[in-house]
């Protein structure tokens, strides 16, 4: 849950500090003190777009920080997800959250003690919170938010069933786009194929082998000086090894070493640091003689062959044609060649390569339809679990006689997105199905059923909401949810309901209620105040949390505009009674 949230310099709140509590959180306060603004730092701290006219000109930023404490599965992953961008939770397993905005529109984003980028927030977010407010309730008139929702609805299998759609028709798209342009560019294509064939067949028939042009020219060097360089090595074995003439009175490295050695060792008895001097030139000895030895070598490979060097100068230019036209050098000619060969697969426009992919794009068709149809089944048999869960849900917000229906439609076909034979109907088929899924209201018996967008009035659509989002509740979701006014236009016995429907959701989820119905607020385990202070220059508000006789004041007010009328109290008392034994399990 959200334990504690700061807000600073955002809109009139200069600086407050909102204590949560697990359960149900209530907001409330005059109008226009400001209680919108908690909403607003609730969505900049879950990476909301940071909006630069609400920060106030002193001090010139606006910081909201808040401490989450999460158990569970959602720890879990959150946790993993903090550690994995480089971040730390706190010991307790508390996460530390913060975003500032200035003036000028810059925006910083803190996670557990790093600095991250502020879509981090947003993905912490979506696990861990869930914003309701009167424009989600707009959205939710649109058709593609209402097939999201059942989908959602549906659980971890239909979720499943909808990703292998996915899947699949993001496959049937990529055939069927290739295929087209296969045909449709088959002149271009076949122009830059014979290009590259010509290319092929002339590296092919040069045949070049990586880091052969630079093993060429160390080879040509060689053979272009070697009288030079046997010359060098001779001179460098007689010095080692000594002469291959016997006659010759130069001494050499390897007998040098052998007489002082030999000369050191008779005198090894009498100081053993002659001694320990005399191993180490038996050693430096073994080396020369490795040396002279492998000089000998050299000197018999040495081979002064004119013929051979024409092989090369002649093999080095036939590379030099390639690095001309290709590359810079033999390797990256190489590397052409590669690319080519790739590229004029993807340019085959053959009769047999056509009919491949026409057959490909057939079979995933057939794909595609045959899930798009197992989908439409499975929103059907969701559809009516979930109209009827949610219809039992408006019973209990003073809708009794009030029915929710879900039409799970075909898509007509003819739009701009391809079409299929899906159960025996051509049908619009997308990434999410062939079905449109459209929420209807039966606000009574004998009236039609209506789209909500024609047939919910204001209160009607947020109570709609508020059981849509009961029936959510029960099947998970983020641990944390915010109601922003969604009792708009909703009073009386409707608004109790609201606020008995708000505590069972408490039950298993913390919930934040910005409410300007005192019913609902009745409900609270825990009640703050947004309260403005006028009394200087500029207007700032704050945030208290009340109790005992603070809070019926505070519903006092809001039941009559009258926070000391003792029958407005006396009002407000009763009803914090009954919300009390409500709240009871």
């Amino acid at each position: 849950m959200l334990e504690e949230l700061r807000i600073t310099g955002l809109g009139v709140i200069e600086d407050t500090t909102l204590p949560l509590t697990g359960g149900m959180n209530v907001i409330t306060g005059e109008t226009g003190a400001g209680k919108t603004m908690v909403v607003t730092g609730l969505g900049l701290l879950f990476g909301g777009r940071a909006d630069a006219g609400r920060v106030r000109a002193d001090p010139g930023r606006a910081m909201v920080e808040g401490r989450l404490r999460l158990a569970g599965a959602t720890a879990t992953a959150v946790h993993a997800r903090i550690v994995d961008a480089g971040g730390e939770p706190d010991d307790d397993g508390s996460v530390l959250l913060s975003r500032t905005v200035t003036v000028e529109g810059r925006s910083r984003a803190h996670v557990a003690g790093r600095s991250m980028p502020v879509s981090m927030l947003a993905e912490v977010g979506e696990q861990v919170l869930a914003v309701h407010g009167q424009s989600d309730q707009l959205r939710l008139l649109r058709p593609a938010e209402q097939r999201a929702a059942l989908d959602r609805f549906g659980g971890a299998e239909h979720e499943k069933l909808l990703e292998s759609l996915r899947e699949s028709y993001a496959g049937w798209r990529r055939v069927c786009d290739d295929l087209a342009d296969r045909r449709r560019n088959a002149r271009e294509r076949n122009q830059e194929a014979d290009l590259l064939r010509l290319g092929l067949d002339e590296i092919t028939r040069v045949d070049p082998q990586p880091g052969e042009d630079e093993e060429l020219k160390a080879e040509a060097q060689r053979l272009e000086h070697a009288e030079g360089l046997r010359t060098a090595a001779q001179t460098a074995q007689h010095c080692v090894a000594g002469a291959a003439e016997p006659t010759d009175e130069m001494a050499d490295v390897t007998t040098l070493l052998g007489h002082a050695r030999r000369t050191l060792e008779a005198q090894a008895g009498v100081d053993r640091t002659l001694g320990d001097l005399s191993v180490r030139l038996e050693e430096v000895a073994t080396l020369v003689g490795d040396v002279a030895a492998e000089l000998s070598g050299y000197l018999a490979a040495l081979d002064a062959d004119p013929a051979r060097l024409q092989v090369i100068y002649e093999r080095r230019a036939a590379l030099r044609g390639l690095t001309r036209k290709y590359a810079d050098d033999v390797d990256g000619v190489i590397a052409w060649a590669e690319r080519a060969r790739t590229r004029l697969s993807d340019l085959d426009s053959s009769d047999d390569l056509l009919d491949e992919l026409d057959r490909e794009r057939q079979r995933l068709a057939g794909e595609v339809a045959e899930l798009a149809a197992r989908l439409s089944a499975a929103r059907r048999e969701a559809a009516t679990r979930f109209a009827e869960q949610v219809t039992v849900e408006l019973a209990g917000l003073a809708m009794p006689h009030a029915r929710i229906e879900v039409a799970v439609l075909p898509r007509p076909a003819g739009r701009s997105e391809p079409t299929l034979t899906v159960d025996g109907v051509e049908v619009g088929v997308g990434p999410d199905g062939a079905d449109e899924v459209e929420l209807r209201l039966l606000a009574h018996p004998g009236a039609p059923a209506l789209p909500l967008q024609r047939g919910a009035s204001g209160g009607e659509l947020s109570r709609v909401m508020l059981a849509i989002e009961v029936v959510f509740a029960g099947s998970g979701g983020p641990p944390t949810l915010v109601f922003d006014e969604v009792d708009a236009g909703v009073g009386g016995q409707a608004a109790v309901e609201i606020g008995r429907r708000l505590a069972r959701l408490a039950r298993s989820h913390q919930v934040l209620v910005v409410t300007h119905l005192p019913q609902v607020a009745a409900f609270a385990d825990r009640h703050l105040v947004v309260a403005k202070d006028t009394g200087g220059a500029v207007t700032t508000s704050g945030v208290r949390m009340v109790e005992d006789t603070e809070r019926a004041r505070e519903l006092a007010r809001m039941l009559a505009g009258l926070p000391d009328s003792d029958l407005g109290i006396a009002h407000a008392e009763e009803l914090l009674a009954v919300a009390a034994r409500e709240r009871r399990p």
